[in-house]
């Protein structure tokens, strides 16, 4: 039986925490969407500029005014290398909500996730978490949103729909696919952050920290599921890894997992 992609990774996410740890095996080739995407040839981003906003501390509407203007930003910055690698650009949709349980589309948001992309309206739904709303100055807003969008880039140039469905005896397939996705969005996140980086007046340990700490704490999938781990995502070291590529390439070249050795996506 297929299931749908939009609820592909409930049935395998279950498997993997009532069933025990699915190892990945040998990645099987993928579909040249994925690995020869023309996004790869677009370039670098040559935004640059990317004025942060001072947050208030605990005031919501300083903080979504905050994530607004990044987004604006990420908007100006990948619109043209979309429409140079030979797709239709349009911006996602992006609401800001402080209490968990809002619809997003592809359900009600969930308790432990910090933010969400949903395919089916390509909407970003961001929750203020009380920590977020406290540390307004944590570079993780900015890259739990930069995160989001490159699954939007993803999406707009068709590499969600090149996705496997999960048929009940592809587990393995369909994770190493999920990590792959994951840790595409960690990287090309990071290459909008590095085109704007010198406009942001920050200090690099806010970056090392991000690096350090499991890149932007992303807790959900692309379909909007909880993330229980490595399984999903990739590990620590390997986060890392895709983030300081993305960050010190500055374009989407820098991103393609699909083509990576296994050592590099587990």
């Amino acid at each position: 039986m297929r299931i749908p992609r939009s609820t592909l990774l409930a049935g395998v996410l279950t498997s993997v925490l009532l069933g025990g740890t699915a190892h990945a095996a040998a990645a099987p080739a993928y579909k040249p969407v994925l690995t020869a995407n023309p996004v790869y040839k677009s370039g670098e981003l040559d935004l640059g500029t990317c004025q942060e906003e001072q947050a208030a501390p605990g005031d919501p509407q300083d903080v979504k005014k905050y994530l607004t203007g990044v987004l604006d930003c990420l908007n100006e910055a990948w619109a043209p290398k979309i429409r140079k690698a030979g797709y239709k650009f349009s911006k996602p949709s992006f609401q800001v909500i402080t209490k968990l349980g809002a619809k997003t589309g592809c359900g009600r948001f969930p308790a432990g996730a910090q933010a969400l992309y949903c395919t089916r309206n390509n909407k970003i739904t961001y929750w203020l978490s009380p920590d977020f709303l406290r540390n307004p100055d944590d570079l993780r807003l900015m890259a739990v949103l930069a995160h989001e969008y490159g699954h939007h880039v993803q999406q707009l140039t068709g590499m969600l729909d090149a996705g496997t469905e999960y048929t009940g005896k592809n587990t393995r397939r369909v994770l190493d696919e999920s990590r792959r996705y994951e840790l595409q969005a960690e990287c090309l996140g990071a290459a909008f952050i590095g085109d704007v980086w010198h406009s942001l007046g920050r200090s690099h340990d806010d970056w090392y920290y991000l690096v350090r700490n499991n890149g932007s704490g992303s807790f959900l999938s692309v379909f909007g599921l909880k993330e229980p781990g490595e399984e999903t995502h990739g590990g620590g070291a390997n986060v890392g890894y895709w983030l300081e590529r993305g960050f010190a390439k500055e374009s989407a070249a820098a991103c393609n997992t699909w083509k990576a050795p296994k050592s590099k996506v587990s």
